[in-house]
C-alpha cells in the first residue's frame, strides 16, 4: 500500500547513486517525481532503463552541477563499501568514500528543500567518529537541520535484518520525526518460491548439504523453525532464523541458504528489498544479486519519506537544533554486533 502525502502537492526529486531504482520507487510512492538519475554501473543502468524508461546519467563526478536540474529533494545512497565492517573501512581515503563530497558539491550549488541519504550503520563509528562528525559539518554548514537514525528492515515489513543510517536534512527547522515502523508486514513464506518451482541451479550440492548437516551436529544445533533463512557467518557459526540476515553485494548468494537446502533466487534477493514482482529482471543473475545486496530497503525508505513530506507541510520551529553527534559509540560495540 502506498502512502500519500498530506498536501497532495507533488514535489520533485533527484536520484544520485541510484543503483536499481529502489529509492527512486519509494519518493514515487510518496507522490515524487524523479528529474535526475546518476549510476555508473552499466548493468544496473540496462535494470534501470528497462524498469523506469530512463538511462541514469553516468559517473556522477563527472556531472556538473549546472547540468542537474533544480528538485526540491536530494536523495543517494552513496557507496557504503568505504566505511562497511565487509570492506577495508578505509572511509575518505577510499576513493569510493569520497563520493560523499560530490553531494555536497550538488546540494551547495542547487539547494534544495531537503535530503535523504543512506549508508551502512558504521558510517557513525568510523574513525572513532571523525568521519561522521565531518559529514554532518559539512550538512550544517550549507544551512540543512540535518536528522539521523539507525533504522532496522525488519520494523518496515521485510523478514531482513538490515541497519543502516538514514540521514535526513531540510533547509527549515520542520518538526521531523523518525518513523519507527512501516505499514504492513511480510514474513518468509511471503517472500519465498515454492522448491518445486525453484531452478534446479539454486540446490546445494549433496557434499555441501551434508557439510551443513556436519557443522550443525558439532554445534549441537537442530532445525527447528521453517522456512527459516540459515547464516554462517566467517567463524563458521551457523545461525537459523525466521529472517534473513542482511544481502550483500558479493557473498549473500554463498552464506545464506533457505532451509539448509537452497540458495535465494534473484526474485527473492529483490522481494527481501521490497521490489514489486513487476520489477522487471533483465540482467543475468550474478548481476541481479550484487545488485539487490547493494539497494536498499524500500518499505524503510518509503517510511522515510512519507515522515518527510508530512513534516515538510507543517509550520518550521524557529531554534536552530543542530544534530548531535554521539562520539560514545566505539569499534568493539559494533563487532560484538556482527560477532553473531
Amino acid at each position: 500500500m502506498s502512502m500519500t502525502n498530506k498536501t497532495g502537492k507533488k514535489f520533485t526529486f533527484i536520484d544520485l547513486f541510484a543503483g536499481i531504482g529502489g529509492i527512486r520507487i519509494a519518493f514515487e510512492r510518496n507522490g515524487g517525481k524523479c528529474i535526475f538519475t546518476s549510476e555508473w554501473d552499466e548493468s544496473c543502468q540496462v535494470m534501470y532503463e528497462a524498469n523506469f524508461g530512463q538511462k541514469p546519467h553516468g559517473d556522477i563526478t563527472k556531472v556538473n552541477a549546472s547540468e542537474v536540474p533544480d528538485h526540491d529533494i536530494l536523495t543517494g545512497g552513496f557507496p557504503c563499501q568505504a566505511f562497511s565492517i565487509i570492506g577495508n573501512k578505509l572511509g575518505f581515503a577510499d576513493t569510493r568514500g569520497t563520493l560523499f563530497f560530490d553531494v555536497e558539491r550538488i546540494l551547495k550549488a542547487k539547494q534544495p528543500k531537503a535530503f535523504l541519504l543512506e549508508n551502512v550503520k558504521q558510517l557513525v563509528s568510523h574513525d572513532k567518529g571523525r568521519t561522521f562528525k565531518v559529514i554532518l559539518e559539512h550538512l550544517e554548514n550549507l544551512g540543512y537541520f540535518v536528522h539521523y537514525k539507525v533504522l532496522n528492515g525488519l520494523d518496515f515489513g521485510t523478514p531482513q535484518k538490515r541497519e543502516r543510517i538514514v540521514l535526513v536534512g531540510f533547509k527549515e527547522n520542520y518538526p521531523f520525526e523518525f518513523p519507527k515502523k512501516g505499514v504492513e508486514t511480510k514474513t518468509l513464506s511471503d517472500i519465498l518460491e515454492p522448491d518445486n518451482q525453484v531452478d534446479k541451479k539454486h540446490f546445494l550440492s549433496d557434499y555441501f548439504r551434508k557439510k551443513l548437516q556436519k557443522k550443525l551436529k558439532e554445534q549441537n544445533k537442530t532445525p527447528r523453525i521453517r522456512p527459516s533463512v540459515w547464516h554462517e557467518n566467517k567463524g563458521g557459526n551457523i545461525g537459523m532464523h525466521p529472517h534473513s540476515c542482511a544481502l550483500r553485494a558479493n557473498g549473500s548468494y554463498n552464506y545464506l541458504t533457505v532451509n539448509g537446502e537452497r540458495r535465494l533466487t534473484p526474485r527473492e534477493m529483490l522481494r527481501l528489498q521490497g521490489f514489486p514482482d513487476s520489477f522487471k529482471i533483465v540482467v543475468p543473475d550474478t548481476q541481479v544479486r550484487k545488485q539487490a545486496g547493494n539497494s536498499v530497503v524500500i518499505p524503510k525508505i518509503e517510511a522515510v519519506a512519507h515522515a518527510m513530506i508530512q513534516a515538510m507541510s507543517q509550520k518550521p520551529q524557529h531554534e536552530r537544533k543542530l544534530a548531535q553527534i554521539d562520539l560514545f559509540i566505539r569499534e568493539e560495540k559494533i563487532e560484538r554486533i556482527y560477532a553473531h
